[in-house]
């Protein structure tokens, strides 16, 4: 949930040029979710985009199912990167700006990590030669909710100031509201320009944004079971006309 205005303003802002009718189109744009945890919520623009069925959602963790609870890029069109291990799809994210620079295919890589995620060592040696190289082509962004499986970011290992960090290791980097559409818009639309240095767009994010139980719910939100009253009052609040 604290990832879905970002997901939206690339895959219906005009942003990722991709064509759900040719997953594998050379040259195309890709977006790699290196927090890969979250995929349901790609698995639900991935669905409504047209990249497969939207009843394929009702299989999601089922057995011998396409959709995993993390991306596999084998089982699920419009999945760019198997990604689960935190840390490794960011540096996939990167290998794919290279390769779509020496073949000048004209693909930007968009990339999404997560705040524990940060935490990675593997995190920042990929931002150190994203810098090196001048990868202009790659776009990423950091879903910072503040909330690991184990704590608060800030106790376990704060990241704290994260947007000074970023531009020391020679970034462009903004800082938005995560569930601000248009704040998310005007920070792609920036990055784009920055054509000579890879781009960090840092999301300020709820986890489990817009259902106020799940919100509340803090670090037992990672992964936590839900009824099916409290899925009807979850949709209930999200969109009461539903």
């Amino acid at each position: 949930m604290s990832i879905v205005e970002a997901l939206v303003c690339l895959y219906y802002g005009g942003h990722l040029t991709a064509d759900p009718h040719q997953p594998r189109l050379l040259g195309r744009d890709r977006f790699i979710l290196s927090k890969g945890h979250a995929g349901p919520a790609l698995y639900a623009v991935l669905a409504d985009r047209g990249y497969f069925p939207l009843d394929w959602l009702h299989t999601l963790n089922q057995p011998h199912t396409n959709l995993p609870s993390h991306p596999d890029m084998h089982k699920t069109p419009g999945v760019e990167m198997t990604t689960g291990s935190l840390g490794q799809g960011f540096s996939a994210a990167l290998g794919a700006a290279c390769a779509a620079r020496l073949k000048q295919d004209g693909a930007t890589i968009f990339t999404l990590i997560g705040d524990g995620e940060s935490q990675e060592g593997q995190i920042w040696e990929a931002a150190l030669y994203a810098s090196q190289i001048r990868a202009g082509n790659l776009i990423a962004f950091t879903d910072y909710n503040g909330l690991t499986i184990d704590g608060t970011t800030d106790e376990i290992n704060s990241l704290e100031p994260l947007d000074d960090k970023w531009r020391a290791f020679g970034w462009h980097t903004a800082a938005v509201d995560g569930h601000d559409i248009l704040a998310i818009d005007e920070a792609l639309v920036e990055a784009r320009l920055r054509t000579e240095q890879p781009s960090m767009i840092i999301l300020a994010t709820r986890k489990g944004k817009g259902v106020s139980f799940i919100e509340a719910a803090g670090c037992a939100s990672h992964n936590m079971p839900i009824s099916d009253a409290q899925v009807r009052a979850a949709i209930d609040e999200l969109d009461p006309n539903a």
